[in-house]
C-alpha cells in the first residue's frame, strides 16, 4: 500500500491543490501566521481550553465534578493512545508526503525532504481531535470549541502542503474512535480514582474548589455552645 492517492485526477489531490493554492495569493505574513498557528498556536489553544474546562469542572457538585475531571484525564491519555496506534498504521499504509508526489505545491511547514516521514494519517489532526472530543465528554459547549480548533488544525495542515485532506480526515476519525470506543472502560477505571482524589485532604482541590466551603456547616454544628454564647 504505497499510497492512497499519489497521482492522477481525484478529489483528494484536487482539494489539496485548491486549499494549498490559496497560499500563492496570500501575503507572506499570513502564510507565516498559518505555519505558527498550525504548529504551535492551535495546540496551545487546545491546552488552554482543557485548563478552562478543568476550572469550570471544579465548581460543580461532587458527582458531576468527578465525572468531568475523569473525562479531562482521559482526553490526553486517549490522544497518546491514538498517536501510538498511528505509528504502525503510518508504516503499514506508507503514504509519501504530498510534496514528494506532486509538483507545484507551496510547502510552508514541516520538512520538505525525503526524511519527512509518511503522510497518512496526520498526527496533528489525530491529537487535536482526540483532545477536542475528550473535552466534549466533560463539557459539551467547550467541547464544540475544541472540535472547532481541531478542524482548524486539520485545515492548516493541508494549507501548509504537508498533508492530503484524507490524511486529516483519517486523523480525525482515529482520534474520535479511540476516545469514544474506549471511553466506557476508561471512565469506569478513572472515576473511582478521581473520587478518591477528591476526598484526599491535600489534593482534593484538584477536583473540587468548594471542599473547604462545604465543611463549614459541619464545623459550626459541632460548636453549638459557642454559638449560644455569642447570641
Amino acid at each position: 500500500m504505497a499510497g492512497l492517492t499519489t497521482g492522477g485526477p481525484n478529489v483528494d489531490v484536487g482539494l489539496l491543490y485548491e486549499i494549498n493554492g490559496l497560499a500563492r495569493h496570500a501575503p507572506g505574513w499570513f502564510d507565516r501566521g498559518v505555519a505558527v498557528l498550525g504548529g504551535y498556536g492551535l495546540p496551545l489553544a487546545m491546552l488552554l481550553l482543557v485548563l478552562w474546562c478543568w476550572c469550570g469542572a471544579r465548581r460543580q457538585d461532587e458527582a458531576t465534578a468527578a465525572e468531568s475531571f475523569a473525562a479531562l484525564v482521559w482526553a490526553p491519555l486517549a490522544a497518546a493512545i491514538a498517536l501510538l496506534v498511528n505509528v504502525p498504521l503510518r508504516g503499514f499504509v506508507a503514504r509519501p508526503r504530498p510534496f514528494l508526489q506532486h509538483e507545484g505545491l507551496e510547502v510552508l511547514g514541516g520538512s520538505a525532504g525525503p526524511g519527512a516521514g509518511f503522510s497518512f494519517v496526520s498526527d496533528h489532526a489525530t491529537l487535536a481531535m482526540a483532545l477536542g472530543v475528550g473535552v466534549f465528554l466533560a463539557n459539551r459547549r467547550l467541547g464544540l470549541i475544541g472540535i472547532g480548533l481541531a478542524l482548524a488544525e486539520g485545515l492548516c495542515r493541508v494549507y501548509l502542503g504537508v498533508h492530503y485532506p484524507t490524511d486529516v480526515i483519517g486523523g480525525f476519525a482515529l482520534g474520535t474512535a479511540v476516545v469514544l470506543v474506549l471511553a466506557p472502560l476508561a471512565m469506569a477505571a478513572l472515576t473511582p480514582l478521581v473520587r478518591a482524589v477528591a476526598r484526599a485532604p491535600r489534593v482534593g482541590w484538584l477536583v473540587r474548589a468548594g471542599d473547604r466551603v462545604v465543611a463549614r456547616p459541619v464545623e459550626l454544628a459541632q460548636r453549638p455552645a459557642e454559638n449560644d454564647l455569642a447570641a
